[in-house]
């Protein structure tokens, strides 16, 4: 652990030098910032000695927990034999074969060849770029608009962006790229109208296809969605909204995508999200719990549609990265899925340790003053923040940042999304550790509450 001195130090010179991510950077030197030192399982430490639980996995990523040994000694032995090389110009190397494959195998239906990338922001550029190109192919080249929902996060570059619908990062990005249209959010609870879950899904999925018949069903190219919204605050859609979006992407020809940066990899109980609500992409990205987050890769799985028709084509597809397929990436990644795999880590997510996390939640928060809703599965919940539980009013305050820096102020690490707090801790956490990740968080809401109710109008 650095000295006093030494941590001084480090803080003058982040403040100098170092611009954070979806950071307001004069608030943040204002107030300092924290340290991590260390980090094994479930826990991380900042540097004056703070033990945290994860309960973000990083950035929604790392899936096996820290100091996963096999991870470390996988990178480790792939740098001594091979540190870098290209996948451009007709190369390739063993790691970025064997994982391609191995992803192939796991990914539902035809997707069977994968494009790699750094990022989910990379994925989805990859992504757009892609189904452009096919329709074009396919002799339509006007087939070109894609159609998002209302407060979806698809990464930040100029491309994710604009096809996200956070207004926030959109204000700071434009113009925005065209071609891009949005339908609402299937967020039930956040819009009660009085009619049922059920009822609702249908209702929010049917918007795309009044959307499709809007723009005309010859000029859409896709439709993209989360299968959870994450960054949005966990919006779990009704049971009735996949199979609906599916069949309306069918009936239109619509190719449907799947973003899987988050869902991906285990954290809704099956290896991905679109496993779990019942629908077949036709294109999907993912990254994140790729590699449980210890090196930077993503990738794209293509269907036998889309794959097989630029390869039929013949001439490049011009698009890819120095790093696509880098070959440390891979092989993390790779063992990444062996662990999974082998140890059964997401059939325990769906059948065990998933059922308890939700269960506990419940449970101990379900009746909180402040909590109006608990949504979630597996290991990813969302609680929604509210200053009257009955009629369902929210606070017109910033509540999700008191809450949730009273959260890392009780040793757990959560994150606040708007009237949200969310929160999607390593898959191999155990029953002790939620129940310990559970009373951290009941005793952030209950400082968050008293500090509410003490203000005006609260």
């Amino acid at each position: 652990m650095p000295n006093a001195e030494a941590q001084l130090a480090m803080r003058d010179a982040d403040a100098r030098h170092h611009l954070h991510p979806f950071t307001d950077t004069q608030a943040l030197n204002s107030k300092g910032v924290r340290t991590i030192s260390h980090a094994q399982g479930i826990y991380v430490w900042d540097s004056e000695g703070n033990q945290l639980i994860d309960g973000m996995a990083g950035l929604w990523c790392v899936n096996l927990g820290y100091g996963r040994k096999e991870l470390i000694d996988a990178a480790h032995q792939q740098m001594q034999v091979l540190p870098y090389y290209n996948t451009f110009f007709q190369s390739t190397h063993a790691p970025v074969t064997a994982l391609a494959q191995a992803i192939a195998e796991i990914t539902p239906g035809d997707l069977n060849r994968v494009f790699f990338a750094n990022s989910g922001s990379e994925a989805i550029d990859t992504v757009i770029r892609m189904v452009r190109h096919y329709w074009t192919l396919k002799g339509k080249p006007y087939r070109k608009l894609l159609i998002a929902r209302e407060n979806a996060y698809h990464g930040s570059t100029l491309a994710g962006a604009s096809l996200g619908g956070m207004a926030h990062m959109q204000s700071q990005c434009g113009p925005l790229l065209p071609g891009i249209h949005h339908i609402r959010q299937p967020y039930w609870y956040g819009d009660p109208n009085g009619i049922s879950e059920d009822e609702f899904g249908l209702q929010r999925a049917r918007e795309l296809e009044e959307k499709i018949l809007e723009v005309g069903p010859d000029n859409v190219a896709a439709f993209i969605g989360e299968p959870i919204q994450g960054a949005g605050g966990v919006i779990v859609p009704p049971r009735t909204y996949w199979p609906e979006i599916q069949r309306i992407c069918r009936k239109y020809d619509v190719l449907l995508m799947a973003d899987e940066v988050i869902c991906g990899f285990g954290r809704t109980g099956q290896w991905f999200g679109s496993q779990t609500y019942g629908f077949q992409p036709d294109i999907m990205s993912m990254a994140k719990g790729l590699s449980s987050g210890y090196l930077p890769i993503s990738a794209v799985a293509v269907g036998d549609r889309i794959a097989d028709t630029l390869i039929a084509a013949g001439g490049e597809f011009t698009h890819g990265f120095t790093y696509s397929g880098h070959p440390v990436a891979a092989a993390v990644a790779l063992e990444n899925i062996r662990i999974l795999r082998d140890e059964r880590i997401i059939d325990a997510v769906a059948k065990d340790i998933g059922p308890y996390f939700q269960n506990r939640l419940r449970e101990v928060l379900g009746e909180h003053p402040l909590c109006g809703h608990i949504e979630g599965i597996g290991l990813i919940a969302g609680l929604a923040l509210v200053k009257d539980r009955q009629s369902r009013i929210f606070f017109d305050k910033d509540i999700g940042t008191l809450c949730r820096d009273e959260c890392t102020a009780s040793g757990l690490v959560a994150r606040a999304c708007g009237n949200r707090i969310v929160l999607s801790p390593p898959l191999v956490i155990s029953r002790a550790e939620v129940d310990e990740l559970v009373n951290r968080l009941r005793e952030a809401l209950d400082r968050t509450y008293a500090r509410v109710a003490g203000m005006t109008g609260a």
